[in-house]
This record gives C-alpha cells, structure tokens and sequence, in this order.
C-alpha cells in the first residue's frame, strides 16, 4: 500500500493515499476517546464530538454546517473508546475548504452556552433512544460488566447525570490533557501532489503550538466468570457471552481475527449462523465479534431469540466453542478460512472513508501502515495449532462473562 506521510513541526501528521479519483476523501483522527473521560465526566468526548460542529471565532452553527454541504459533501464524526474522527467526502477541487474547516472547528470552537445546551438535549434524547433498543444497550452493558469500574467499559454516550453536569472548563481541560498533536493523524485519500498538500495543511496547521500532553491509561483487568440477568420490557431473550482479548499489538491477533471470522464473522457461511439460525432456525441475528484496544481487546457473541428457546441457543454455541477447543481445524478447513477472511478484507478496502481511517489509525498505533500483500501475509503465517492455543485460551467457557436480557413477567 503506497503511502506518505509528512509530519509538521507541532507533531500532527499528514497521511496521503494517491487515487486518480474526482472523489476526494478525509479524515482527521485524534488518538483521545470516552477511555480518557476523568470520573464523573463520561460522556464528555462524544459531548466535544458534538460541539465542534457549532460556533467557532469566525463561523455559527449555520456557516459550518453549510461550509461543505453547499458543495455537495459529505460531513462527520464519531467517537470511540480511544479515537475521535471527523471525516468528509468532497470533490477532489474542495480540499482546502475542507482543510479549512476542519482546523477552524477543531481549534477556534468557542463551546458557547447555549449550543451546549442544546446539545445536552440531544444527547439525552440519544441515550434514551439507545436504551429503547436492546440489541444494542446489551452490548455496553456487557462491556461494563466485563470492565467493571475501569473507564474502558463505560458507555461512550455518557450518562444523563453526567452529560447533564458538563460545563465549559470540562471541555477545555479535556482537550489539554488529552488533545496531544503528536496523536493527531490528517489522513487524505485523493488526486493531488504530496508538495502542495503540504503547503496547505502549513498554512492551515503548521501555525498550532504543540501540545505534548502525556495520557495515563491503566490497562484493565476483567470481570471474569461473571452472569448477570436483567428482565426488561422486551419481547425476546437478548444474550451476549464473552471475554476479555488480546490488544492491537499482540502477535495472537490474526489468529484470533481469523478465528472470529470462522466462527460469527460476516457472511451466512459461520458455524454459528449455520448450526443456530440455519439448521435449527432459532435465532434470526447470532454474531460474533472480536474488538483490540491499546492495552487489551474484547471477544464476544450474541444472539436475540425467544425466551424458551434461549438455552437451546446457549447449548448450541457452546458446543460450537467446545468444537474449536478440541480439534484442531485440518488442512482445507484452515485453507478455506483462510481464503474467505482474506477476500472480505479485500472487498473492505473498497470502501475508501474506512480505508483512510484505519489507515489513519495505523499510524497512531503503529507508526506504520501494513500493506494487504503484508495483512494477507499474517493471515496466511497462522497455523492450526496456533488457532487450538487460542481457542483454549479465549474460549474457555468456565471463564466466561455472560448478560442477558429477559422479558418481564
């Protein structure tokens, strides 16, 4: 994967990806998520997310709404446990717009009152919908049951207690402490020459004061071996089972990726979707998914059915682990897995927004960017006795933290 970066002399850096494309995409990652909330302030990332978009020193909500839209882009944001991301999609000939606004709303925003307040509004109205849909608070409720009490597992929403309490000083000394600009990463994939990109981020970034603030993360340590059971208004018996895993770093990942991808990955060929919705149709979603962090990772499952059916489901899945704990995959299979994850990945790349992200997000990692020839090289390095070591080591059953969510009486 051909590349450059340029690194400016307050630390942020500029990721280029050349494509002969009218089609220009961006992004602007900082290494800063809901993880390096202080306590009592979850929620204050996303909140910052959120208020950018409103008033800068030059610009109201209106203006920097319009900046791109007039022009027919495409602007956004999101934040994660560990990143915040603004990313636009623009003709090739709006870049600089583009620069232009994102170093106005992430460096002159003025936060004012009342934008916070309206934000406040609807961010609450954000939780509550969220919490509306079990399919998706069971996953943060299990991330804070696995985590208990460690600021990885908790919501990235916030709470409505906390978001309710925000005041500008919060924000403010959260960015200083957090904002580091040698953990900012632009990342460019378009038609253009790497020099005059470069005079254009110096003359829109070069002129920021590095700021070398130092986070303290903590690795956390799981709740292991934990059930819980919640009942909810709820019509189906939601559940999720799983454990904590390997970090971003750890030589074990691809193997477990792979083994993810077998298991409940993408696609209507994993074994838990043939045994569990296919060959016994008694969940309509059974997923698995495997997320790596800095300092650790979580691997889970989940599937939604009706409640008299859920530990028919639980059995199936279990047997399905005990499966990849006992044999070892042989030659075909190994091959077989191996061919399908490798072409997903492939066809991901397709997708241009995400690729100029986890680019991106490579380089604050890693301070490199792997190839697909070098992915695919990891992928095809892993062996079955290796997939055995870790399905033993992930999937052990008796250490596993299981939610479920059950309908009230």
């Amino acid at each position: 994967m051909d590349y450059q970066v340029h690194t400016l002399a307050n630390g942020i850096r500029i990721l280029f990806k050349h494509s002969p494309s009218t089609i220009t995409h961006c992004c602007f990652v900082v290494n800063a998520g809901s993880r390096d909330e202080p306590e009592q302030k979850e929620g204050l990332a996303h909140f910052i997310e959120h208020l950018v978009f409103k008033e800068t020193e030059k610009r109201s909500t209106s203006q920097i709404l319009n900046r791109l839209e007039l022009v027919g882009a495409d602007l956004n944001a999101y934040t994660t446990k560990e990143y915040t991301c603004i990313h636009a999609s623009l003709l090739k000939q709006h870049l600089e717009r583009t620069i232009d606004l994102f170093e106005d709303i992430l460096f002159h925003s003025t936060f004012p009152e009342d934008e916070m307040e309206k934000e406040r509004g609807v961010i609450l109205d954000e939780i509550a919908s969220y919490l509306d849909q079990p399919e998706e608070a069971i996953q943060d409720d299990f991330e804070e049951l696995l985590f208990k009490d460690h600021p990885i597992g908790k919501n990235i929403l916030g709470t409505p207690e906390t978001v309710s309490a925000f005041d500008k000083a919060d924000i403010k000394n959260f960015m200083a402490a957090t904002y580091n600009t040698s953990e900012m990463v632009f990342g460019v994939f378009g038609d253009y020459d790497l020099n005059k990109l470069i005079k254009l981020f110096e003359k829109y970034f070069g002129w920021i004061p590095a700021n070398n603030a130092v986070k303290t993360r903590i690795a956390p340590i799981a709740n292991a071996g934990k059930e819980l059971i919640l009942h909810k208004p709820i019509s189906q018996t939601h559940c999720i089972t799983g454990s904590s895993a390997y970090p971003s770093k750890h030589e074990k990942r691809y193997g477990l990726l792979l083994l993810n991808n077998l298991l409940g990955g993408m696609g209507m060929s994993s074994r838990l979707n043939l045994e569990i919705r296919e060959k016994h149709g008694i969940a309509y979603t059974i997923e698995s998914n495997y997320t790596s962090f800095s300092d650790t990772g979580i691997f889970s499952i989940y599937f939604g059915t009706d409640t008299e059916k859920a530990d028919k489901a639980m059995r199936l899945v279990n047997k399905e682990l005990k499966k990849l704990r006992d044999n070892k995959l042989g030659t075909l299979q190994l091959q077989q897995a191996k061919q399908k994850f490798i072409g997903q990945i492939a066809l991901a790349e397709e997708n241009r927004m995400s690729l100029i992200i986890g680019m991106s997000k490579s380089l604050l990692d890693f301070g490199e960017v792997d190839s697909l020839e070098q992915i695919f090289a990891k992928i095809n390095a892993v062996t079955a006795d290796e997939l055995l070591d870790i399905s033993n080591e992930i999937f052990d059953v008796s250490s596993m933290t299981t939610l479920l969510f059950e309908p009230k009486e």
